[in-house]
């Protein structure tokens, strides 16, 4: 049995799901990512457990992968870290299709180890033809989390509004009436 996921953010695309298994809490910074439980807790949280196993070799693979999107998101078009994505996309292809639906897409890999990390990298590029500019980290200056922002408007701010837009919330509040207490 995989244990609970205990990360404060889960459910964003693939690629943003894998970045946040670093979190920061009670300001200590946490990795999901340290051993193969956490990789299975990880595959089972994005519905990838029934096509990957979590073993040491994915894990190191899928290590690759976050800290190539990390620094992707963080500066895009880094150089670096473009060849680094490259090369984890290089270990999976796509294979056209034609199933009683109609034409689909089966990813395939010459070592199935790369699966978890090709997969999220794979995520990136859609999101990237999707919505680049809605790839977004929290505003929060203690969160290190990542979400792809699906409002309507585009202008999400926080990981969670009740988490971090309260924070923030709460901080501006405290400013402004501490401030006017210290007149007093």
């Amino acid at each position: 049995m995989t244990a609970s996921d205990p990360r404060p953010l889960v459910g964003e695309p693939v690629c943003l799901d894998l970045l946040n298994t670093r979190w920061i809490e009670d300001g200590a910074p946490r990795d999901l990512l340290t051993g193969d439980d956490g990789l299975a807790v990880w595959l089972a949280s994005t519905g990838l457990d029934a096509r990957f196993r979590a073993d040491a070799p994915a894990l190191e693979h899928t290590l690759a992968a976050r800290d190539a999107l990390a620094a992707l998101v963080d500066a895009p078009g880094d150089k670096g870290a473009t060849a680094r994505l490259n090369a984890v996309l290089d270990h999976g292809r796509i294979r056209a299709t034609l199933t009683p639906e109609g034409p689909g897409e089966e990813p395939e890999f010459a070592d199935p180890s790369w699966g978890p990390a090709w997969t999220a990298a794979r995520d990136y590029l859609d999101l990237l033809r999707r919505a680049p500019d809605r790839i977004r980290a929290c505003a929060h200056e203690a969160c290190v989390l990542h979400f792809f922002d699906t409002s309507r408007n585009g202008t999400r701010r926080w990981c969670s509004m009740a988490v971090c837009g309260n924070r923030a919330k709460a901080s501006r509040h405290y400013a402004r009436t501490g401030a006017r207490g210290k007149e007093a």
